[in-house]
């Protein structure tokens, strides 16, 4: 899966794809040790190309890196953790 240029826009709590002229992003929160993955967005023109887990992937890294846990509250990014057992360890127990 090839990653389309994702950008971490700190400020804005969110990882960004522009692909295609279309902007795909996932949105979070940060509270507590832990990144609330809140919504993952993948317009319809750039669909089914992998974007979305690309975004849940990069926040994943991120949380890793950053020492925090885990909170998928939307259903896209809980399905990706669901199927990606090496993430488990970022969910609390």
């Amino acid at each position: 899966m090839q990653t389309p240029g994702i950008r971490h826009d700190s400020s804005a709590h969110r990882f960004i794809a522009v692909v295609d002229g279309h902007e795909a992003f996932l949105e979070y929160g940060r509270e507590a040790g832990v990144l609330a993955i809140n919504h993952t967005v993948v317009p319809p023109q750039i669909g089914g190309r992998g974007i979305g887990g690309q975004l849940v992937q990069a926040a994943l890294e991120f949380a890793r890196s950053e020492g925090l846990k885990v909170s998928p509250r939307c259903s896209y990014a809980e399905a990706y953790l669901g199927s990606h057992p090496e993430y488990a360890d970022l969910t609390p127990a």
